[in-house]
């Protein structure tokens, strides 16, 4: 067992970018969880999403002589890490099925969605209304629980629900919209 020294962000970041493997593991242990509890929400499988997780902090070690400390840096690794779980779900299964909608018909949403790669679909989400997003982004791709999303952005738990719900139906509006262009040329 090694001595627990304290870091600070730019010290774990700085030694991360000298190659310490003592700043490599606080970074990793500091937001494992954060990022297995994201990429769970998405594969329901703990040995894909462990998977997931190691193929994106592997990303972040090698980028992160790049981060410049503008923002935050959970959601610089989020960033990554969430693009390392997109590129799982286009290589392995061709196209995006997996972000959008939980409670769903099956039969019609998978015709929906069926050309949307995660790109597209992100793009959508920038399109919400700020509160909104902010919700469906939290609940949706970050993993946070409503009761969570209440207590961190200052609304009750029914607020957090109503955002999510709009996000969904003004996210499959803008599928199905997609859809018909894509049919009609």
């Amino acid at each position: 067992m090694f001595k627990k020294q304290q870091y600070n962000e730019r010290e774990t970041v700085e030694g991360c970018v000298r190659n310490e493997r003592k700043a490599q593991e606080l970074l990793y242990r500091t937001h494992f969880d954060t990022m297995m509890r994201m990429c769970m929400r998405y594969t329901n499988d703990k040995d894909k999403a462990m998977e997931i997780v190691n193929i994106g902090f592997l990303k972040v070690f090698q980028k992160l002589h790049t981060f410049q400390f503008k923002g935050s840096l959970e959601g610089w690794i989020r960033r990554l890490v969430f693009h390392c779980l997109s590129d799982h779900y286009r290589k392995n299964s061709k196209y995006l099925q997996f972000m959008v909608f939980e409670e769903r018909d099956q039969s019609s949403l998978e015709e929906a969605h069926s050309n949307l790669y995660a790109e597209d679909i992100l793009k959508m989400v920038d399109t919400l209304p700020p509160a909104t997003q902010e919700v469906f982004r939290l609940y949706a791709i970050e993993g946070f629980t409503h009761v969570e999303i209440s207590k961190n952005v200052g609304i009750s738990v029914g607020t957090s629900k109503w955002h999510l719900s709009n996000a969904r139906k003004i996210l499959k509006k803008l599928i199905d919209q997609n859809n018909l262009r894509q049919y009609a040329g």
